[in-house]
């Protein structure tokens, strides 16, 4: 996005320097990296990162409003997790993608959101790396609000662990060693200290929660979950697992409602030009007429599944659950990114963590992805380059 970064990277790209810049990636964890690494990063200018932050504050308006909760109290499920719930989530993540207007424009267009965390740890090694392997210049830098990679660290350390002894604090998955994300997990376990523990490897006994380690009981006081329950409920599971819906006497960071809270259920609550319009499905009085102009999401589903991009009549009448669905109108992503083939197109995770004490989220860090095919995400992008997980670097 910026002319003169984009030119200086791309002709100085080669793919020896790319290799070395994915084997210090692999380096971290050996064996653990299991998603694509784009070959660049993406340079931000400023008033794009300004709208971005903008309509995020007037989101955070609408999660921080007395009767949000009453909102979306039809989102819970209702084998949901028993108590525990707090007043808001540690973490909340915003995904833009750069969208060309109706004048051909760039603009932030908010894709999804979700009161869930993601990569933060790895993100962190990740964007120390690609500094130096892109060569970013010191006016530009991938964390938000003065924060820097030591204060980022500190803050996710004082959210996740705070006072509590390490040992008693886990990241909770289910099949950690199985998730393609699991490079993550280790990378948490590196920078706070913790234990990641596989759902079937919790111990229950009245309502403390437990594992084991070193062939020591080890109690459970905090969840760093990691754990979406919306695919844990679709798995046949051959191993035993405790009923983790009870209310366990444990701090849930963040706790699982936040997932279906801040979702997609929310978009059809927030008002700004940089937010599409969307619907429920079910109060959808007359279908409108250009449906072509529109996409067909589940509420409840992760990484694009079951996503219609190509919506018909046909395809909503078919809806048996339209109280589980939304209608929102398409962005058009922009070819923005210069490659040397085809160019590519670009989505920003804009990480916001939320201390106890504090009245609002605040903008901290981001992930960022390149697609050349329909959507963003793997299945879409098989065989080719210049796609993949990447950082965004701001123009401060």
């Amino acid at each position: 996005m910026q002319k003169e970064l984009r030119q200086h990277f791309n002709d100085n790209f080669s793919q020896e320097k790319y290799a070395a810049y994915l084997q210090e990636i692999e380096n971290l964890h050996p064996g653990t990296l299991e998603f694509r690494i784009a070959e660049t990063p993406i340079f931000i200018p400023k008033d794009f990162t300004q709208k971005m932050l903008d309509a995020c504050e007037d989101i955070v308006d609408v999660l921080v409003q007395p009767g949000f909760k009453a909102l979306t109290e039809k989102a819970i499920p209702i084998d949901a997790i028993e108590g525990g719930e707090k007043d808001h989530p540690e973490f909340i993540v915003f995904d833009f993608g750069i969208c060309e207007n109706s004048t051909g424009a760039l603009e932030p267009q908010l894709i999804e959101m979700q009161g869930f965390p993601t990569l933060f740890a790895f993100q962190a090694f990740h964007t120390a790396i690609s500094k130096l392997y892109a060569e970013v210049p010191n006016t530009y830098d991938a964390y938000l609000n003065g924060y820097t990679e030591t204060t980022y660290l500190q803050l996710l350390q004082e959210i996740i662990v705070s006072d509590c002894n390490r040992e008693n604090v886990i990241l909770l998955e289910i099949y950690p060693e199985h998730q393609k994300t699991r490079i993550d997990f280790y990378c948490t376990e590196d920078l706070l200290g913790i234990k990641t523990v596989c759902l079937t490897k919790l111990i229950g006994e009245g309502n403390q929660l437990f594992y084991e380690a070193d062939g020591k009981k080890i109690p459970v006081k905090k969840i760093y979950n990691r754990l979406i329950f919306d695919d844990l409920h679709q798995q046949n599971f051959t191993d035993k697992i405790i009923d983790i819906t009870r209310p366990w006497d444990v701090e849930w960071i963040p706790h699982p409602n936040w997932f279906y809270r801040i979702s997609k259920y929310t978009l059809p609550l927030i008002d700004n030009p940089y937010v599409p319009p969307t619907f429920y499905l079910k109060d959808l009085e007359e279908t409108p007429a250009d449906l072509e102009n529109y996409v067909l999401k589940p509420l409840f589903s992760f990484a694009g599944m079951g996503v219609l991009i190509d919506v018909t009549k046909e395809d909503i009448i078919k809806i048996t659950d339209p109280e589980n669905w939304i209608l929102q109108r398409k962005v058009k992503y922009a070819d923005v990114i210069e490659t040397p083939d085809q160019p590519a197109k670009a989505e920003i995770r804009l990480f916001y963590f939320w201390k106890k004490e504090w009245a609002r989220p605040i903008a901290v860090h981001n992930l960022a992805r390149l697609s050349k095919g329909k959507m963003i995400g793997t299945r879409y992008n098989k065989d080719k380059n210049w796609v993949g997980g990447t950082v965004a670097f701001f123009e401060r």
